[in-house]
């Protein structure tokens, strides 16, 4: 799999959630392909946030909640968009228990209200929705999850992000197939990477904690994760969208997780993260709250075989990576050169897996 600046040179892209962790990492790996990117999301949930970090190098704002339709639709038609990635989203799960409502409509009436003002554009030509590892219908067995697995949801989140695949389905039989326009879903696993602030996310939580001298309470630390680092779901949401592009996707939806040997619980990635970080204190608590799934793993051969999809790091460079990240981000560096100084390691890195797999 390769990422190609030649194919995204000039090429107009709609980011929705361009505000966001991994909407951020998106925006500016675009832009510097030479993408017009324009962006559709709410002002940045967190202080500090990647967003204004990178302000200047990212999409041009479009701040709009996607659960209002006619702002929506007024800004899809400006923007008049080529490609779409549609990551806009109540993202976690315990918020969700919280609001229950406001998540479904956010991730089942925004998905289909992005996807409704798109059948009035004729320039489009790709569209990737993302959703996420926890669509599947999981009954805790250890396996890995593949696309053809039965969707579910045991909490408000989950079940939101089964429905919007549910949307996603409907808009693709019924308006987008027919024109040519290539829809797919992406469901990827637990990203980490610099420059995500977010509440009730592990990597934050701890960086936030250990900055502060304080230690980090883990609820579930035998808990089994799909982590990857931010730019591995990223390459293949890239890869997935050109493919899209130019009608040779192969399949309607892609699972874009790490390497199964890359699998930790959460106490072992936390342990990681310490060691790379240099101190930290790690304190188990009791595993209080609503239901989360103890197991999560997918299965990306279907990526691996239509898109050439390869995870480039293992887990313990991805950890490395992403404490050097914040620890520079204190000592003064800039979050935009840290971010493309990633991008860059991560191309040479898709490089030389491409010529290995040549030579062998």
């Amino acid at each position: 799999m390769t990422v190609s600046p030649d194919f995204w040179r000039g090429k107009r892209v709609l980011l929705t959630g361009h505000t966001g962790f991994k909407g951020s990492w998106l925006a500016l790996w675009l832009g510097d392909m030479g993408a017009k990117v324009s962006g559709l999301s709410l002002e940045p949930q967190t202080s500090p946030h990647l967003h204004g970090l990178l302000f200047g190098q990212v999409a041009a704002a479009g701040i709009c909640d996607i659960r209002d339709r006619a702002a929506v639709n007024a800004a899809v038609l400006q923007m008049r968009p080529d490609i779409v990635f549609h990551l806009a989203a109540q993202p976690l799960v315990r918020a969700g228990y919280r609001d229950p409502v406001g998540t479904f409509e956010t991730n089942v009436q925004g998905t289909a209200h992005v996807l409704d003002a798109l059948r009035a554009v004729e320039s489009v030509k790709a569209i990737v929705v993302v959703t996420t590892d926890k669509v599947y219908e999981n009954p805790e067995t250890g396996t890995p999850f593949v696309e053809s697995d039965p969707l579910g949801g045991h909490d408000p989140y989950s079940a939101s992000k089964a429905a919007a695949e549910i949307v996603a389905a409907s808009y693709r039989s019924s308006f987008f197939a027919a024109r040519g326009v290539g829809l797919a879903t992406a469901r990827a696993g637990n990203v980490i990477g610099g420059g995500d602030w977010a509440e009730d996310r592990l990597v934050p939580d701890a960086v936030r904690a250990w900055e502060n001298g304080r230690a980090i309470e883990v609820r579930r630390p035998s808990a089994v994760r799909p982590w990857q680092h931010v730019l591995e779901p990223l390459s293949g949401y890239l890869a997935l969208a050109e493919r899209l592009y130019c009608g040779k996707a192969g399949a309607p939806a892609f699972n874009f997780g790490p390497d199964p040997a890359n699998a930790a619980t959460v106490g072992d990635l936390l342990a990681m993260a310490r060691l790379a970080y240099g101190h930290g204190e790690i304190v188990t608590g009791t595993e209080t709250g609503p239901h989360e799934a103890g197991y999560l793993l997918l299965d990306s051969t279907l990526a691996m075989n239509c898109l050439n999809y390869r995870p480039v790091w293992g887990l313990g460079e991805t950890v490395e990576r992403t404490m050097r990240w914040y620890r520079n981000l204190a000592e003064g560096q800039s979050a935009a050169a840290l971010c493309r100084a990633d991008i860059a390691d991560y191309l040479r890195g898709m490089a030389l897996a491409s010529q290995r797999k040549g030579a062998a």
